[in-house]
């Protein structure tokens, strides 16, 4: 009996077997075009279990038939990093593939990245979560970073059926292969998996449908909050709100409240409030504020009422992401050194400033922008009702600004 997993023994040795992600691997795109050009530099590869990584990973240094090593960075310790790296001494330069490259202790990074520098070690990293998050800047600055994306059911069932070719025997129609796609929720190994599981469990070989049931009726949950999943689902229930559909909103807060992860829905509210309702509405941050202590006096399964509601009004709620934008524009400034001294009469020593207070509407012409930023426009209203007032003040104070 062969213990090795179907997963293992079906790894591709060439991009071409490699199944899905085409934008990478298809016809003259990127990797493809790296690996028939015989060259290949430190990248990382991440997206959801199950799409490929390894699979690329393998099929790239089988490929291009250079000396590599396979390490894991949760259970290689520091010692078998520094064997690879005495490798090198002899061998020259080594393709190190870290698996988990998220969960690389500094001291592993403290080894390896003056080994990138030199070029002695071409790293290719896996993983599941956003290197653009969870990965140390400076490993990151070295690579390239490739998102592999979640199976299509199409792809999974090609490659279920290109599986089946290297069981004995195995009776399986269509619909149970698109039983065990659809269950797998973009997994390749997940299916593979239960291809393998099901195939053992009968003593004819024959897979129905009723066969898979038994086995696993549930679907592989993307929501693992350290997956990409998680953040997929998260950024699409901001950018649903924002586009003000309703609809999709309520689908991903399902989605997220099913994953029990409240704290995230909260952030996610919060920033919505500032980020894309903003000057449009200034009182949802307040609301939002209160839907949260409701929730957090209530629980699950109560708590799912205020986000209901909240996520509803938000949708609906006029947008504005004047305020913000209006900010990243002065910082913008600032980052390129466009700042210039305070003038005299606001600085620390005040001399000749003018308090508005004594003034008629509370408001004297004086200049308040550094001289050389003196006519830098970063706020424009939007028309929504809260900013017509905004921009009726702003009208009002740009007439006494030209009168004098």
């Amino acid at each position: 009996m062969n213990s090795e997993p179907l997963a293992n023994a079906l790894r591709p040795k060439k991009l071409s077997e490699v199944i899905g992600q085409e934008h990478l691997i298809g016809k003259d795109k990127i990797l493809t075009n790296l690996v028939k050009n015989k060259k290949i530099f430190s990248m990382i590869l991440y997206g959801p279990p199950g799409t490929g990584k390894t699979s690329i990973a393998n099929a790239i240094t089988e490929e291009l038939n250079v000396k590599h090593r396979f390490l894991n960075a949760t259970f290689n310790n520091k010692k078998d990093f520094e064997i690879v790296f005495e490798e090198t001494k002899i061998y020259g330069n080594i393709v190190l593939v870290v698996d988990e490259i998220h969960r690389l202790n500094k001291d592993k990074q403290d080894l390896l990245l003056p080994m990138l520098e030199n070029g002695l070690i071409t790293l290719i990293g896996l993983t599941t979560s956003n290197p653009y998050h969870k990965i140390n800047p400076a490993i990151r600055s070295r690579c390239q970073i490739f998102e592999l994306l979640p199976l299509t059911k199409e792809e999974i069932t090609k490659g279920l059926k290109k599986a089946c070719k290297s069981l004995n025997d195995i009776k399986i129609k269509n619909d149970a292969l698109n039983l065990i796609s659809t269950m797998s929720n973009g997994d390749f190994r997940f299916a593979l998996n239960l291809l393998e599981v099901a195939y053992y469990s009968t003593s004819d070989k024959n897979i129905t449908i009723d066969i898979i049931k038994t086995i696993n009726n549930k679907a592989a949950s993307p929501m693992d909050e350290n997956e990409t999943g998680h953040y997929d689902v998260l950024s699409a229930f901001q950018k649903s709100i924002r586009g003000s559909d309703v609809n999709a909103a309520l689908h991903y807060l399902a989605r997220l409240i099913s994953s029990g992860d409240l704290d995230s829905i909260y952030r996610r509210m919060t920033v919505i409030a500032y980020e894309d309702i903003g000057l449009a509405n200034p009182n949802m941050g307040v609301r939002v504020d209160a839907c949260i202590n409701a929730c957090e006096r209530l629980g699950l399964p109560e708590a799912r009422i205020p986000l209901g509601d909240m996520v509803i009004d938000l949708c609906l709620a006029p947008k504005s992401n004047s305020g913000h934008v209006a900010l990243d524009l002065a910082l913008k400034d600032v980052e390129d050194g466009n700042i210039g001294p305070v003038p005299s009469h606001i600085n620390a020593r005040a001399f000749g400033y003018k308090y508005p207070h004594d003034y008629p509407g509370s408001y004297v012409v004086q200049q308040y922008l550094p001289e050389n930023l003196k006519n830098r426009v970063y706020y424009k209203p939007k028309n929504n009702k809260y900013e017509r007032v905004l921009k009726t003040t702003l009208d009002n104070i740009e007439k006494i600004k030209n009168k004098n």
